[in-house]
């Protein structure tokens, strides 16, 4: 089968294309044919060593969410049958035309929902989802703002926040495109987050308030930023750091207005069964519905993957980027 691998880490010339044998479904497993496989932010990471939770032993196959059907089943799997249309997020490998999956991490897919948009769910659209809802504890009538809002899981946030009851969603991008696309999605205002004084903005657009919530993606300068953003008793949530500078926070900027800062790995997440399913359900029924639209900002086929990381890493994309591996 072909596969994108890097034998080191490096820029984006370490991706190669090469023939690799195709994996054999083991006792409890699936074999995924990928239909769609979704690159992350995360994967920058790895590929160019940057430090990361999980090991990335060379050679490497990125690749954590995929769509497909199934092409094999392993001993003991009895509740899906060949040929199934499914979905999951895997640990690596990806960035291939087949991988070897658990049968409990399969999640089933309806025929009407394309692979494409099922791999912008499984990472993006659950990223927004559990932290608007559990990490940022989001209530009805609050107000939310959403840095890099034509994102991957910022286009999703801006939506979801208003179906799960926020009174004001404020938008943060950084060009008029972007912006543009961010008030499409149902933001009540879209601010330009590159200049300095956009805290202050956001303010005004929050008569004066500030952000209840404010998902925090970049880290550094935005970071502290962000901070000026926050309404009292407001809550931050950090969930990467894109902009790969870490500054210190001043924590009497966090006593006086009784602002909380939390961390969000969705990884840690994923063990939690129950809340996945049930969430994706939801999900899933919301875009069937019509009621959420994935955003799908690029899909290349399998040889453009460098194209692929250097779209994200250089910020061109408004939301997801998905390799076809066929």
């Amino acid at each position: 089968m072909k596969a994108v691998r890097f034998h080191r880490t490096g820029d984006t010339d370490v991706l190669a294309v090469e023939d690799v044998p195709t994996p054999s479904a083991g006792v409890g497993e699936v074999l995924l044919r990928i239909e769609a496989a979704g690159i992350n932010f995360a994967d920058t990471m790895r590929r160019r060593g940057a430090p990361y939770r999980e090991p990335s032993p060379l050679p490497f196959i990125p690749g954590a969410d995929v769509a497909g059907t199934v092409a094999a089943l392993g001993d003991g799997v009895v509740d899906f049958a060949v040929g199934a249309p499914v979905f999951a997020a895997v640990t690596c490998g990806g960035y291939a035309q087949y991988v070897c999956v658990p049968a409990s991490g399969l999640v089933p897919r309806p025929p009407e929902l394309s692979a494409t948009d099922a791999t912008s769910l499984l990472v993006q659209g659950l990223t927004a989802a559990l932290i608007l809802r559990h990490a940022g504890r989001l209530v009805g009538g609050e107000r939310i703002v959403v840095e890099a809002a034509a994102g991957g899981v910022g286009s999703f946030a801006v939506q979801l926040a208003r179906l799960f009851g926020a009174s004001k969603v404020i938008g943060l991008a950084s060009n008029e495109r972007k912006r543009a696309a961010v008030l499409e999605l149902g933001a009540d205002d879209a601010i330009d987050y590159t200049q300095p004084s956009w805290p202050r903005a956001v303010r005004q657009a929050a008569v004066g308030r500030g952000a209840d919530l404010l998902p925090e993606m970049t880290g550094g300068a935005t970071l502290l930023r962000a901070l000026h953003a926050l309404a009292p008793f407001g809550r931050m949530v950090i969930y990467g750091l894109a902009g790969r500078q870490a500054k210190p926070i001043d924590l009497q900027r966090l006593v006086v207005p009784n602002v909380s800062v939390t961390g969000f790995y969705i990884g840690a997440y994923l063990a939690r069964h129950r809340l996945i399913v049930d969430t994706l359900d939801e999900l899933i029924g919301y875009v069937l519905a019509g009621r959420l639209k994935p955003q799908i900002g690029a899909v290349l086929p399998l040889d453009k993957a460098a194209e692929a990381h250097r779209l994200i890493e250089n910020r061109q994309t408004i939301g997801k980027v998905v390799l076809l591996p066929w």
